[in-house]
């Protein structure tokens, strides 16, 4: 119970909030890789385009010094020294329109004309711009000396020199360009030019501008490099890679806002998924709870009697062998073979309803009486039990106690039920043959019954002759099978009901033994079908069969088979190849099968009486009426005839009895079926059957069971005769 519940727990909680958790968390590390690989490439095209901001702004600032350098005005003025001209276009103006933070006009010299600084909070000093603007202006002279015009076009006018540098602690972009005529009216001598310096701090409101412009995030400049990691940043670097400084931002991520964004959705994933998952898992717990007591059932039923719930025979004999074979040299191990006494009378007197639940109430008593035993039911009213420990005289108590037990009456419904028990006892210390055991409690189970039923042996030494005498009757058996000199076989005689011609005849195997004379079929025929001889015993009679059918043409002759035989892959090539050798036509012979043989569990019988059929043989149910399910079992088999068994024509002067043969026989006459009655001993029950339209008749008012040499005789002398011959 504890595991099922937390099997329960774990199907229906457990695992579904891991599978869910998992799915989401994988989920969750896509989206968030992705959201990672996307938040970089962002930050990586936001430093693009802060770089290209800055460069586009050096250029823009060397662009602007153009507006108001290449003019005729500005050289004439420059050269003048008219300060104020200077001061309103090169100075301030650069500042109110273009956003120059200072302005400065050289002369060739590079001494200041004129100095302009838009910022009255910090202006620079001399020797600071100096520092600036003194590099970038001598690269620009020797250029201009040189008559260099590298990086001039239809846009860019004047070759100029831009840089970022310090302006005292304040980063800056600093940019250089001669004064020139635009005209060319102006002369001027290459090298001598007035130079125009442009000034723009990078620090300042500079950042907060970029930011608007460009929607960076809180950009602003810092002079050393930033440790925020949740900060972007780009260095400020001059010509010669020394850096001035860095713009920090926050960087703009989309793949974090949107898995921000998504969050909310992947919480209702897992609820839903955990939900689902959760029903699923329930369903499945459910379904396994099924199928585990369905497993558990047929595995119950496999191994358990359905109308007591004891044990079954497989059951029994694998416990057996178990234990025998695991016992240590000092373990008893009892056997007990029960046999309820006077059973078939119940049954017969009161119907099977009260026969089943008589031997519910014997196996309920077994229970109550050996509560810790093995106890098994192998046949109608036949039960093995298996005792542990103990010894003789504790197994001697037992089946007395038994004995005494089952011999108290019964009350089933209005009935007052009185039987009793035969009971064989074997014991064994240590390991022991398992089959030998059982041989020995069914040897003591027969002594029971001889001695007048109703009590108990037990297996001693005196009983072992009865073993030897059936081993050796087994060794007689297998030599005459092998020699096939002993087993005979003899035919009954069986006529037409309608004029008492002899019609058929019915091949039964006799074996004559040397010392004991002729042995019942009862007793050899089990026999042979334990030691597998059965098939060699119906080739036997089934050659003599065909032998006999070569010299008498007019009759047919029915063969009996077991199921043995009849499953076996090749008894219809085996049938086919003895027909023909003795060049008889297959609708000549019968083969005879009892109702249990028909009982097809892997499809060979089936494909075995088809083929047979195809080839004309025909086919009959032996002893109808004491199979199992009689009626519906001959709606499933393709047969040409039922016998009906002996044991309902002793009874026919009864009438359920009688009942029951009508309905045999109304059953046959629907499917198309004819119909042998068995057993006829009486001048009475020929008459019933005849009355009651049976087809054929067999039994020992008509004829025994004729050698074959008889048999032919008996046939020659009756072929022409009309009438039936009471008794041979």
């Amino acid at each position: 119970m504890t595991m099922q519940l937390q099997s329960q727990w774990f199907l229906r909680w457990v695992l579904p909030a891991c599978a869910s958790l998992v799915l989401c968390g994988l989920l969750f590390i896509s989206l968030s890789w992705a959201a990672a690989r996307s938040d970089e490439v962002a930050v990586l095209r936001q430093r693009d385009l802060v770089t290209l901001t800055v460069a586009k702004l050096k250029a823009g600032i060397a662009h602007d010094q153009e507006s108001a350098t290449v003019w005729d005005d500005a050289v004439r003025n420059a050269r003048a020294g008219n300060i104020e001209w200077i001061d309103a276009n090169l100075g301030s103006w650069m500042h109110s329109y273009f956003g120059h933070d200072t302005a400065l006009v050289l002369t060739s010299d590079f001494v200041p004309l004129s100095q302009f600084s838009a910022d009255q909070d910090y202006t620079p000093t001399p020797a600071d711009l100096r520092g600036a603007y003194l590099p970038l202006a001598k690269t620009l002279q020797r250029r201009l000396t040189a008559g260099d015009t590298e990086g001039t076009s239809s846009k860019t006018l004047s070759i100029g020199e831009t840089d970022i540098s310090y302006v005292g602690f304040r980063p800056a972009i600093v940019s250089v360009k001669p004064i020139v005529t635009d005209t060319g009216d102006v002369e001027q001598t290459a090298g001598s030019e007035m130079l125009h310096v442009a000034v723009r701090f990078l620090d300042g409101d500079l950042p907060t501008i970029i930011g608007k412009e460009y929607e960076f995030d809180e950009l602003q400049f810092s002079a050393t490099r930033p440790r925020d990691r949740n900060l972007a940043f780009v260095p400020l670097r001059g010509r010669d890679g020394e850096i001035f400084g860095y713009y920090e931002w926050k960087p703009f991520r989309p793949g974090h806002q949107v898995l921000e964004a998504t969050a909310p959705a992947l919480i209702l994933a897992f609820v839903a998924l955990f939900a689902g998952s959760s029903l699923a898992g329930g369903a499945i717990w459910r379904r396994t709870e099924r199928l585990a007591a369905s497993r558990a059932e047929l595995s119950h039923q496999a191994s358990h009697d359905a109308l007591t719930g004891l044990a079954n025979r497989a059951r029994f004999n694998e416990e057996l062998n178990r234990r025998l074979r695991e016992a240590s040299d000092d373990e008893c191990n009892t056997v007990l073979f029960v046999d309820l006494d006077r059973f078939k009378a119940v049954n017969d007197t009161f119907g099977h309803p009260v026969g089943d639940k008589l031997i519910s109430l014997a196996a309920a008593r077994m229970r109550d009486l050996l509560p810790e035993a093995l106890i098994a039911r192998i046949g109608g009213d036949e039960f093995t039990i298996l005792l542990e420990g103990g010894d003789g005289l504790v197994a001697e108590q037992l089946a007395d106690a038994l004995v005494h037990s089952l011999k108290a009456p019964f009350d089933i419904e209005t009935a007052h039920v009185v039987i009793g028990a035969s009971v064989g006892v074997a014991f064994t210390h240590g390991p022991f043959d398992p089959a030998e055991l059982t041989r020995k409690a069914d040897i003591a189970l027969y002594h029971a019954k001889a001695a007048g039923r109703n009590t108990y042996a037990i297996f001693g030494d005196h009983m072992d002759e009865l073993l030897r005498k059936r081993r050796a009757l087994e060794n007689d058996l297998r030599y005459a099978v092998e020699t096939r000199r002993q087993i005979e076989t003899f035919y009954q005689p069986v006529f037409s009901a309608s004029n008492g011609r002899l019609c058929a005849l019915e091949a039964l195997a006799r074996w004559n033994h040397p010392t004991l004379g002729y042995i019942s079929p009862d007793q050899f025929i089990p026999l042979a079908e334990e030691m597998s001889l059965i098939r060699e015993i119906g080739s036997l009679v089934l050659e003599d069969a065909c032998r006999t059918l070569a010299e008498l043409p007019e009759i047919t002759v029915a063969v009996n088979a077991s199921a043995r035989e009849l499953e076996a892959p090749g008894y219809a090539l085996r049938v086919l190849t003895t027909l023909a050798h003795w060049h008889l036509s297959p609708d000549r012979l019968e083969i005879e099968m009892t109702e249990s043989a028909t009982i097809d569990n892997g499809g060979e019988l089936g494909r075995t009486i088809s083929t047979l059929r195809t080839a004309g043989v025909r086919f009959a149910i032996d002893d109808f009426g004491t199979g199992y399910s009689s009626f519906s079992r001959v709606q499933k088999v393709e047969v040409d005839r039922i016998k009906i068994d002996k044991s309902f024509i002793d009874e026919i002067h009864r009438s359920d009895s009688r009942a029951l043969v009508v309905a045999m026989i109304d059953m046959a006459r629907a499917k198309g079926l004819k119909i042998t009655a068995e057993g006829v001993e009486t001048a009475e029950q020929r008459e019933a059957l005849e009355s009651l339209g049976c087809d054929d008749l067999q039994g020992f008012l008509l004829s025994r069971p004729l050698s074959r040499e008889a048999a032919i005789a008996y046939a020659s002398a009756v072929r022409s005769g009309a009438q039936m011959v009471s008794a041979v």
